[in-house]
């Protein structure tokens, strides 16, 4: 079995332990929490409780309803939503994750992309006027949280000068674009950040100086020689960079009226809508791992040199 594989295999079990934990404290803290997910539990009578406790289950025994949960879970059905008509969870995220996931990639291409022109800029032209625009526009949206640039963004585009729709999400492309542009700022300023520290370093190196005496024009000489390692710290920061896309488009979505994941969650968390929320944990979960376990094969091919745990990836 080579290095890699093994590399590979460790890094899949370690993340099916991580959801296993989180699903069990998810659940616990579901069931530990006060109150009933009824809407109208105050106009109840006891009676119609226990019918309704008996019809979703949550009579029977904390074990009994964690071993339910699980073996659902496994395979893939999150339960019956207490609030949303009694739809199946997983039909409901079903129908939400594609906007979701749309808005997600699109930031995180238009984010980083923006942001690694940005960060070579800023490195080409160290400790000029353009460095120091770069270096106060990166501060600046890693400040800022992303629902301020929504709003101003809604302000600015939708209100003044009626280019793209407000909210809502029945204008197919026009109304990603907002949203988008609002959840790649923090993406774009950690991604400028990194490339700047790392260019800066690289561009100082004996290989980049020998290109430089070769005759080669300054933009071959980064973009060919120096990207390339600089590019290595920012993959290992796209795990956290997706970890805040996930958080800011709940609070984005809901300001653009989307119907996503995100909106879902702060729904299902308002009603204690508990089969819900555990659910959307369960994806955002899901998702981070994936994210973070392709994140360090990634990391493992761009530079082979790198081995963890002697001589192991």
């Amino acid at each position: 079995m080579s290095s890699f594989f093994r590399f590979i295999l460790k890094r899949a079990v370690y993340m099916l332990i991580t959801l296993f934990l989180i699903s069990s404290c998810t659940f616990l803290l579901m069931n530990f929490l006060p109150g009933t997910p009824y809407g109208n539990e105050a106009k109840l009578t006891n009676k119609q409780r226990e019918v309704m406790n008996e019809r979703y289950g949550l009579n029977k025994p904390l074990g009994e309803r964690y071993i339910i949960y699980m073996s659902g879970m496994l395979r893939g059905d999150f339960g019956i939503s207490l609030q949303f008509g009694d739809q199946p969870v997983r039909s409901i995220l079903a129908k939400r994750i594609g906007p979701s996931l749309q808005l997600g990639v699109q930031a995180m291409i238009l984010g980083t992309t923006v942001g690694i022109i940005l960060g070579m800029i800023a490195a080409m032209f160290q400790n000029s006027f353009i460095d120091a625009i770069v270096s106060f526009t990166a501060i600046i949206g890693r400040s800022v949280p992303n629902f301020v640039f929504a709003v101003l963004l809604q302000l600015l585009f939708a209100v003044y000068l009626k280019l793209f729709p407000i909210a809502l999400w029945d204008k197919g492309f026009l109304s990603t674009v907002l949203p988008t542009v609002a959840l790649s700022v923090s993406p774009m300023a950690d991604s400028a950040r990194f490339i700047r520290t790392e260019m800066i370093e690289v561009l100082n190196s004996d290989y980049i100086e020998l290109a430089r005496a070769k005759g080669m024009s300054e933009w071959r000489v980064a973009f060919k020689h120096g990207l390339r390692n600089a590019l290595i710290p920012l993959i290992t920061i796209l795990g956290p960079m997706s970890v805040g896309l996930m958080a800011g488009s709940l609070v984005v979505e809901n300001i653009f009226a989307i119907p996503g994941i995100g909106e879902q969650f702060v729904k299902s968390i308002m009603t204690d809508d508990y089969s819900t929320i555990m659910a959307v944990t369960m994806l955002y979960s899901t998702m981070l791992v994936t994210i973070i376990l392709l994140v360090d094969i990634l990391y493992g091919i761009v530079d082979p040199r790198i081995r963890v745990g002697g001589g192991e990836y």
